[in-house]
């Protein structure tokens, strides 16, 4: 369930981007990780171990959220703004998508 704008909040226009496989719809200005979390997902990949990883920092410096986008492995959540079309996928490993885990 997304969370609706209040107070004021104006959001950017309305993309529609595949997540996992499933279109979704996430607003102009917001980063990957702000859609993850609006969208319910808190572990954003898995370590080679199989432990959960997701959003710890928020500013690009701890590397927990990487996910798949656009085919492009390791790519930081919290620093990458949606745009539309593009393909996120969550991550299994150090490079590889959870369909190759």
């Amino acid at each position: 369930m997304r969370l609706e704008p209040t107070h004021g909040l104006e959001r950017g226009a309305q993309v529609v981007l595949t997540l996992d496989g499933r279109p979704v719809t996430a607003f102009e200005g917001e980063s990957v990780a702000a859609l993850l979390l609006a969208e319910g997902i808190v572990a954003t990949r898995l370590t080679r171990g199989g432990e959960p990883r997701g959003v710890y920092c928020g500013m690009g410096v701890c590397f927990d959220c990487l996910v798949v986008v656009d085919g492009v492995p390791n790519t930081r959540a919290c620093v990458t703004w949606v745009r539309d079309g593009m393909t996120v996928e969550r991550q299994a490993g150090f490079g590889a998508t959870r369909g190759d885990a």
